[in-house]
């Protein structure tokens, strides 16, 4: 995607400074900020503190840490070391552990000599393949679009509600949930998107909105709870979200308030799709609510609000009363119940076993 009129990945490897550089997403939507990541301590700083999100950039900046460890430690005991601070950093996300295990995967068996070029060319690799994927996605999740615009009135908007940010910029490129409305809107089909403001961190607000404005597609930003009022009232065609863990029975793991999305779609006859990339299908997990693990985080993305000040400074403000404590869960587990269809780079199935076994059956087996 482009920003400005100049095309970016959320990151990439700069052949010139050799280094690994990502778009710092802390800053947005008011800074566009660029930052190299050189030690492990930096991609774990970057990965725990959300200077890049979105499970399959999570897994890609994973990727790029252990290439860039390997040129300074090729050793079994560094690849180890490595494997386990970077997995610590975000439990939740599927992609990371997927990642890292492959990265181990394929050098383990190398001679310490050849590893880092190894993976470095596996981690330019897990991005090229994240691109082509997520391109996939949009264009599977088109052919959903498009039916639902041939029963509206010419020239009448297909109303999407998306919750947090799974668009570009939560990827290497193109995004999950947000493929498919760039593919509709490139293919000359209506859209408006109502973009939930997505406390606590505001990806909504923030990153999803500052991605469509970018793009051109209309949008209108609405706070976490309007949405079941939309569709209430007849303003919703369709539900698309992300995902972080998806479950293979269909179980969803995702930002907190998709469980609440999906309920009202359900309640409101709305079709609720979710749009994943199959590194973020976890074959090992059947029950999401007993088994995904749900990071806490800390409670002052709950208490604190970071924005643009008049004066145009950016910065933190709190909004809560002093010494109020307050609990942050991350995610929550939409049952696949409750899921209209999986929009995967394969194409669309059932939220069920047997759907995803029938897309995946290497995996599943």
């Amino acid at each position: 995607m482009k920003v400005g009129r100049k095309h970016y990945r959320s990151i990439w490897f700069d052949t010139e400074t050799r280094r690994v550089r990502i778009i710092d997403q802390r800053w947005l939507p008011h800074e566009f900020r660029i930052a190299d990541l050189v030690t492990r301590s930096d991609f774990v700083t970057a990965i725990a503190d959300m200077w890049v999100r979105g499970a399959p950039l999570i897994g890609a900046t994973a990727a790029h840490a252990i290439a860039e460890d390997m040129k300074r430690d090729p050793s079994d005991s560094n690849l180890d070391a490595a494997w386990e601070e970077l997995h610590a950093t975000r439990p939740t996300a599927i992609n990371l552990r997927w990642a890292l295990d492959g990265m181990r995967a394929l050098l383990r068996p190398l001679p310490e000599a050849e590893r880092a070029a190894a993976a470095h060319r596996r981690a330019l690799e897990i991005c090229d393949d994240d691109v082509e994927i997520n391109r996939n996605i949009g264009l599977h999740g088109l052919e959903t679009i498009r039916r639902i615009a041939s029963r509206k009135k010419p020239g009448e908007a297909v109303n999407i509600l998306t919750h947090c940010n799974a668009g570009w910029i939560a990827t290497v490129d193109w995004g999950t949930a947000t493929s498919p409305m760039y593919h509709a809107h490139e293919a000359g089909i209506a859209i408006h998107v109502w973009v939930d403001e997505t406390r606590p961190r505001n990806q909504g607000a923030q990153l999803t909105a500052w991605e469509l404005g970018a793009h051109g597609i209309p949008h209108r930003l609405v706070v976490d709870n309007a949405g079941g009022h939309l569709m209430q009232r007849g303003q919703v065609d369709m539900v698309i979200v992300g995902t972080d863990r998806t479950t293979a029975r269909g179980d969803v793991c995702n930002k907190i308030g998709t469980y609440l999305k999906a309920l009202a779609a359900h309640d409101n006859g709305v079709p609720f799709y979710v749009a994943l990339p199959s590194p973020t299908i976890d074959w090992s997990v059947h029950d999401g609510i007993a088994e995904i693990p749900i990071e806490e985080r800390h409670e002052r993305e709950v208490t604190h609000v970071q924005g643009r000040l008049d004066d145009g400074r950016i910065a933190a403000v709190q909004i809560s009363p002093e010494g109020t404590e307050a609990g942050n869960p991350a995610f929550d587990v939409t049952p696949a119940r409750l899921v209209t269809g999986l929009i995967t780079e394969r194409g669309v199935c059932r939220a069920s076993s047997e759907g995803l076994a029938a897309l995946f059956p290497e995996c599943a087996a």
